[in-house]
């Protein structure tokens, strides 16, 4: 026989009673960084994956400004050979 379905509402993961879920903290909100210079490398390096893809919001833990600012900054270093398009395996 089929087994019934879970209510949906209890099935999701919630934290414990009088523990805070950790809040993520943009580091570029923390710096108080207005724009993001696609010269600077470093700063860009984090938000790459070892094959070159721009990593997600959820997994650099940026706010969405930034985040778009990080692509945008990462496609113009990519286009002025400042950082590679793929990795070089």
């Amino acid at each position: 026989m089929a087994q019934p379905k879970q209510d949906r509402s209890t099935s999701r993961r919630r934290p414990p009673q009088g523990m805070q879920p950790r809040r993520r903290n943009c580091r570029f909100c923390r710096d108080k960084v207005e724009e993001i210079d696609y010269k600077n490398i470093a700063a860009l390096r984090p938000f790459i994956s070892e094959k070159g893809k721009i990593r997600s919001r959820r997994i650099t833990g940026a706010c969405r400004r930034h985040q778009v600012q990080v692509g945008a900054a990462v496609k113009r270093a990519r286009e002025m050979a400042l950082l590679p398009y793929v990795s070089g395996n």
